[in-house]
């Protein structure tokens, strides 16, 4: 990489030696998965306490969109070993109870409702005194809705609201993003409907496993760029239990924000009204019916 600083400055990644080049220093990466690119920390800082090279580095306002482009490009982007107290960053709202799923429970995208959508979310599991024991599943949007339609039983395939719907390998491999994301509504409604919870929470276990999703657990310290609407590789993502729920269990907590629209360029103002839109979606669910124009609708 010629000029690592410039605002088209591209990432390099020395397949062979696991490093990638970026921001003037090389990082120590991995690849888990095809969709997943783990940058674990600076080369040369093994074994240092964690900083926050998030802003300090890698989101410096010159080299902020290349970063979005690595994650764009690659689909989820893990950074491990950080430690920030940015101000951006807010709780992850809803929370699960044993008797329903939360919306979060479900794959989604964030704002899906809405004509915009961020083009990705991160979610961050701060340095904290309790660790993270409910895992983050993410896997790319395609994946998840042909997982969905694999592992679903059959007597729920033949439901009213799915007979008439070509859910063929050909037929998913042509569809358009809002055709796949329509026949996803289809079938998440069907299964909040028809299953109880912990069988709704076993098939999105086994949608899970199909999809080839990432929920390694989360580690304290721990930032996850998921595209979420963008010209590259768009993810899903959810809350994903990996034993039945059964409450009570003291949890490590989450935050996020919406990178790119959130955390701004200098002279840039917040659009107050597209972040108020977007977390209105997020909130809990009062009679469990909320869900029917969001992550459960025709999007």
């Amino acid at each position: 990489m010629s000029d690592p600083t410039g605002h088209s400055a591209k990432p390099h990644i020395a397949h062979a030696s696991s490093v990638l080049e970026f921001a003037n220093a090389l990082w120590r990466v991995r690849r888990p998965k095809p969709f997943v690119l783990v940058i674990e920390g600076e080369v040369g800082h093994e074994g240092s306490e964690p900083t926050d090279y998030l802003h300090d580095q890698l989101l410096l306002p010159e080299l902020r969109e290349a970063f979005y482009q690595l994650v764009d490009a690659t689909g989820l982007v893990v950074c491990l070993n950080s430690h920030t107290e940015h101000p951006t960053y807010r709780d992850v709202r809803g929370r699960s109870s044993k008797g329903r799923l939360s919306q979060g429970e479900y794959y989604h995208h964030d704002g899906c409702t809405g004509p915009v959508k961020p083009r990705f979310v991160e979610i961050r599991c701060p340095i904290q005194p309790q660790t993270r024991a409910v895992a983050t599943a993410v896997a790319p949007h395609r994946d998840v809705v042909k997982a969905m339609v694999q592992v679903l039983p059959a007597e729920l395939a033949s439901n009213a609201a799915l007979a008439g719907q070509d859910m063929s390998p050909e037929a998913l491999d042509q569809m358009e993003d809002a055709a796949l994301d329509h026949l996803q509504g289809l079938i998440t409604r069907t299964v909040r409907k028809k299953l109880h919870a912990e069988g709704a929470r076993s098939y999105f276990r086994q949608v899970d496993a199909a999809a080839n999703a990432y929920f390694e657990p989360w580690a304290l310290g721990e930032s996850r760029f998921i595209a979420n609407a963008n010209s590259g590789v768009t993810m899903q993502h959810r809350r994903a239990y990996q034993a039945p729920h059964t409450g009570g269990v003291a949890n490590g907590h989450l935050v996020k924000r919406w990178t790119n629209e959130e955390l701004l360029l200098p002279g840039h103002v917040v659009d107050q009204a597209l972040i108020a839109a977007l977390c209105s979606e997020e909130g809990d669910e009062a009679d469990g019916e909320r869900a029917e124009g969001c992550y459960l609708g025709a999007h």
